[in-house]
């Protein structure tokens, strides 16, 4: 008599693969990180930080200090192609490969991110976000103080 012990087990490791899909590691950190885990990412952007424009140049300061050939920058298909026009074209000039994710799991919030910058290994970098990392090298007015406007009396008074 045959043993099917062995491939019983197999059997019904396939039809439930092929019921519910391959069981994945770690599914929320891979869908965070726009499909990579977390000790591979070296740079993330949210889509706030990447609408606003302000980190463009440390993102390309950022990628010239990188392996080209180690290194893809995964993107947000689901922003339009005005807002990743100009990380598409910071990511070619430094001959880095990108992958723009289109999968509907990603979202578009504030919060939610827009661009990673990860290795095909584990290189555990810390901070990962690029306002943390690069805090010193935004084009951002927002830590300089504003000019304060006199506004004279008759101007208060009738708002002009």
């Amino acid at each position: 008599m045959a043993d099917n012990h062995g491939t019983d087990g197999d059997t019904n490791q396939r039809l439930s693969n092929a019921i519910y899909g391959t069981p994945k590691i770690n599914p929320d950190e891979q869908r965070h990180y726009l499909g990579t885990f977390r000790e591979r990412v070296a740079l993330t952007m949210t889509v706030a930080q990447l609408k606003s424009g302000d980190y463009l140049t440390a993102f390309g300061n950022d990628l010239s200090q990188r392996d080209e050939v180690n290194n893809t920058v995964l993107m947000n298909g689901n922003l339009g192609q005005d807002v990743l026009g100009p990380y598409i074209r910071t990511t070619t000039m430094h001959a880095v490969s990108f992958t723009i994710k289109n999968d509907p799991e990603y979202k578009i919030g504030d919060d939610d991110l827009a661009l990673v910058v990860t290795a095909k290994t584990a290189i555990d970098v810390n901070p990962v976000d690029i306002a943390k990392k690069y805090a010193d090298q935004t084009s951002s007015n927002s830590d300089q103080p504003k000019p304060v406007k006199k506004t004279r009396f008759w101007q208060r008074l009738f708002n002009k």
